[in-house]
């Protein structure tokens, strides 16, 4: 079984990475019940071989079941299967639902006062962050870089208790980047909605920066939405449908 050529290809359906593949044929095995909940799953080893792919790719797969809820790891024993369907997604002590309902309550205002406060250097920092970003090819460097934007924006807020409270989930932002980019194709949007942002701000519009903070937000919901609840089997998934602020992408 070689899923390491799952990428499709076309102006239509998203690319699907062989990373994504390899998640939904483990995920379908666990919800149909060839891995029951107890059961350890094969080496890395032997999945790559029945997989046909590489060990890099594996792990990807393997820790996105975990941050389902799925499996979990055992030093020294191996990984086991703890649940038959997926719940809620975890990053590292927060799950996908607090990170979201604190984002919305904290980076929504800050974007407005951002809008208002925000000097020629906090412009620069966002500007350069995003050159940087857009060239970036490495998932796990975007989305460090991606919480560096996020931190930058609450910076610009000059309210220094904002930008504690990003420090706060910023490891959990970072692993909410990865996993949305890796299994969601988000990267490409994020950088969009960042660039909208950016220009809300330079322009001193609250009312736009606090829409383009909300708009990257839902965007952000509704990936994780599709993720959790997406089919057993295989296969390209579609992005959301685009509305007025998206262009048809071209990650």
């Amino acid at each position: 079984m070689n899923l390491s050529d799952s990428q499709t290809g076309g102006a239509g359906p998203r690319r699907v990475s062989a990373t994504e593949a390899v998640l939904a044929h483990l995920r379908d095995a666990i919800e149909r019940g060839d891995y029951a909940i107890g059961d350890k799953l094969p080496s890395e080893a032997e999945l790559c071989r029945e997989l046909e792919v590489s060990r890099p790719v594996l792990r990807e797969a393997l820790r996105a079941l975990r941050t389902m809820g799925l499996t979990v790891s055992r030093t020294g024993k191996g990984t086991f299967v703890v649940a038959d369907a997926v719940q809620e997604p975890t990053f590292g002590d927060y799950t996908a639902g607090h990170l979201m309902e604190v984002r919305r309550h904290v980076e929504i205002p800050v974007a407005g006062y951002a809008a208002r406060r925000r000097t020629p250097e906090d412009l620069d920092r966002l500007r350069g962050l995003l050159a940087r970003m857009e060239r970036e090819t490495d998932t796990i460097a975007w989305a460090a870089m991606d919480t560096l934007f996020h931190l930058a924006v609450a910076e610009a807020a000059q309210n220094p208790v904002f930008r504690r409270v990003i420090e706060e989930i910023r490891d959990a932002l970072a692993r909410q980047s990865a996993f949305l980019n890796e299994l969601g194709g988000r990267r490409a949007h994020s950088d969009r909605e960042h660039r909208a942002l950016v220009d809300a701000l330079a322009a001193g519009c609250e009312q736009d920066a606090v829409h383009a903070m909300t708009h990257h937000l839902d965007r952000v919901e509704t990936t994780l939405t599709d993720i959790v609840r997406s089919a057993r089997t295989p296969g390209p998934r579609t992005t959301p449908a685009p509305d007025r602020h998206d262009n048809p992408q071209a990650v």
